[in-house]
């Protein structure tokens, strides 16, 4: 399948103190080397995209080229939202392109067995997210209070790359724009337009660097090679 990857990393990092995490060591790395070092490896992926803040673009740059990434095409700056960021990475993928993965510059250990496989069922639903079953009893809250106790067994936590075949994304994207949406969450905008989209099972270690507490556990699970 040929599918251009849309890296996003064009957060404030507020969380992590004001250090940009895309930008922080992890093994002989930085962040976002080991996160385009996953899709590089993968036969599916045809390019790479990385939306970022204008400032980090030079550094982002330097760490493809000592990584030996040969399948960035191009990086962009990113808009107000995550989404907004989304549409300018969307601006530069090739005409060819038949699938459109979005991932979280911040998750650096997914592996490319499981982007392959979230490309396949794309391929053949038309959407697909990496996910986990939720591992805890979940409430729902209202004013404090517990209002519901949804199954567990139907609950899974969201993960990336989130992919989807071009036509019905950028269908997603029409929708959201002509209504004032703003999702989060990409798979949302298919959701939003009636799209069904596959919860493809992945593994717990793909997790998304938000803390610098994160960090740490990277670099343990990076180390054991989970």
């Amino acid at each position: 399948m040929n599918t251009s990857v849309v890296i996003v990393c064009a957060g404030n990092s507020t969380r992590m103190g004001g250090i940009n995490k895309i930008l922080m060591p992890l093994g002989e790395r930085l962040v976002i080397g080991v996160t385009m070092q996953a899709f590089e490896k993968c036969e599916s992926v045809s390019e790479i995209i990385i939306v970022a803040r204008e400032c980090d673009i030079p550094a982002i740059r330097q760490e493809a080229e000592n990584a030996g990434i040969s399948k960035l095409k191009t990086c962009t700056v990113g808009g107000e939202t995550r989404q907004k960021s989304v549409i300018n990475g969307m601006k530069c993928i090739s005409r060819n392109t038949e699938l459109i993965a979005i991932h979280d510059g911040a998750r650096p250990l997914v592996k490319p067995e499981h982007i392959e496989k979230t490309i396949k069922d794309a391929s053949v639903f038309g959407g697909a997210t990496l996910g986990v079953p939720v591992k805890d009893t979940i409430k729902t809250v209202e004013d404090g209070l517990i209002t519901d106790t949804p199954p567990r067994k139907f609950l899974y936590i969201t993960q990336t790359p989130q992919v989807f075949k071009r036509n019905l994304y950028f269908e997603g994207i029409d929708f959201a724009i002509e209504h004032g949406l703003d999702f989060t969450d990409d798979c949302q905008l298919v959701e939003a337009i009636g799209g069904k989209i596959c919860m493809t099972t992945g593994d717990y270690t793909n997790i998304k660097i938000t803390t610098p507490e994160d960090i740490k556990i990277a670099e343990i699970l990076l180390e054991r090679g989970d």
